[in-house]
């Protein structure tokens, strides 16, 4: 025979007063036993039984109320056998508690089990370096050696509740991810981690990149030595003097933004290919090997690149600084020239020397060129548009420019199957000219470069 009760008389046998909320009757019963996961549903219900949890209480004399003494004869006769149920609902969380999911044994963790496969065979030391290389685009040794430099920056602590992720699969997953473009869900199929890891690993990586290896990858050739040194291998190769860079912008597709959208829109990109395009500006500076020495990531696409050179800190804090005084770096069409800037001649009717001075300079900035076009061969995350949000992107091209530099000065040459053909629309400077010295010092160096047989030499070409 079945027993019911009011909420009154139930409230009524642990001394709670009626209408109060019962809820907290279960979330503290046998406080010195923590309850059981789902996993264990018999120690639940037993627990939940209010009449063997009452059965089980010892009242003191003098303590019960009258509902409490006028409890039915079924529940009283059945006292023993509530008893016994108790004993073996503890039994069984006392048992689980040992096996590890009460309070004493820690709360189990169920992770999801995925495939490895893939990278345990790319980590494995059987992998051959052929395929590694055109996984990661780079070899087996150089990689080994940026997992070194950026150990104690990326390295996690194991918990008690999992072992983390180790260094190498860290980077792996942030270098696949720059060197193919995948998709997240694919990244994470291929690794045997989960989406929103492999997400947080990728950002986690090029911010370590970018504040551990930049400053040590990418560097302007301060000294006097230095800039020598770029200067002779430009000379010899153009015969243009006095140069310590070529400079050269590109256009990185995006999703389009949802504040300020037309800023990011490109319109010459849009004309081009008849698809409405939104894109960021990265400018970069590269020595005669096509390193990079300097870049500026992240202004909107509809900006010109003169707009961009403007904001950029080559030109606050090293153009208009005059650090840049009596060296050149060699631009387009796109940039005006200026003390420090050689451009080439961009009027109608131009002259024999001035012909040649244009082929010359344009095999200079053609170094800066070449070097955009691996960048974006090597890391396929830069060729079509990105699920990264665009504040994150400044990190991430960051972090690619720098590997980029890795890879070109440990001679790792790109794979004729990645290869990548640049498209970026020539500008014409709205100013061409803003300065008559520099207009002046052009003009000496083409008449020198036409009747020296293209050799460049002579004087008078540093700016007084």
């Amino acid at each position: 025979m079945s027993t019911s009760y009011t909420e009154a008389q139930f409230g009524s046998f642990f001394d709670f007063p009626a209408g109060e909320d019962l809820a907290y009757l279960f979330a503290n019963l046998h406080e010195d036993h923590a309850p059981a996961p789902a996993s264990v549903p018999v120690a639940f219900g037993a627990m939940a039984d209010p009449r063997k949890r009452a059965a089980g209480y010892q009242l003191g004399e003098g303590e019960a109320s009258g509902a409490k003494r006028q409890r039915s004869p079924t529940s009283e006769n059945s006292g023993g056998s509530n008893e016994g149920d108790q004993e073996n609902a503890m039994s069984e969380v006392t048992a689980a508690a040992a096996a590890g999911v009460g309070r004493g044994g820690g709360r189990r963790l169920w992770v999801k089990e995925r495939d490895r496969a893939w990278w345990d065979r790319m980590s494995s030391p059987a992998c051959p370096e052929d395929e590694f290389r055109r996984a990661f685009r780079m070899s087996r040794a150089t990689f080994e050696a940026v997992c070194e430099e950026l150990g104690a920056a990326v390295a996690k602590e194991d918990t008690m509740l999992r072992a983390a992720i180790p260094v190498r699969q860290r980077v792996a997953v942030c270098i696949w991810r720059l060197a193919t473009g995948e998709p997240l869900r694919l990244v994470s199929k291929r690794f045997g981690l989960g989406i929103s890891t492999c997400h947080k690993l990728v950002l986690e990586v090029c911010a370590a990149i970018k504040a551990v290896l930049m400053p040590k990858a990418v560097q302007w050739p301060e000294s006097q030595e230095a800039a020598a040194d770029v200067a002779a291998v430009f000379h010899a190769t153009s015969g243009v003097p006095n140069v310590v860079g070529a400079m050269y912008t590109t256009h990185i597709p995006i999703i389009a933004p949802k504040a300020n959208v037309a800023a990011y829109y490109n319109r010459r990109h849009t004309d081009r290919n008849q698809k409405t395009s939104y894109s960021i500006t990265v400018q970069g500076v590269v020595d005669a090997a096509g390193a990079f020495t300097d870049v500026c990531i992240g202004w909107p696409g509809s900006m010109s690149d003169a707009e961009v050179l403007e904001r950029s800190a080559l030109y606050a804090q090293r153009g208009a600084a005059g650090l840049l005084q009596g060296q050149w770096v060699v631009g387009g069409a796109g940039y005006p020239l200026m003390d420090w800037l050689l451009v080439p001649y961009t009027h109608q009717n131009m002259t024999w020397a001035q012909h040649v001075f244009n082929e010359k300079v344009d095999g200079v900035r053609s170094v800066a060129r070449d070097a955009f076009q691996r960048l974006k061969a090597r890391w396929g995350c830069l060729q079509r548009r990105t699920e990264v949000k665009l504040q994150d992107l400044p990190v991430v091209l960051g972090a690619c420019c720098v590997l980029h530099n890795i890879c070109e000065r440990a001679g790792e040459a790109v794979d004729p199957d990645n290869a990548f053909q640049l498209f970026d629309d020539d500008m014409v400077a709205e100013n061409p000219v803003r300065s008559q010295a520099a207009a002046a010092a052009r003009d000496s160096i083409a008449h020198n470069l036409l009747h020296s047989g293209g050799s460049g030499s002579g004087a008078g070409f540093l700016l007084k």
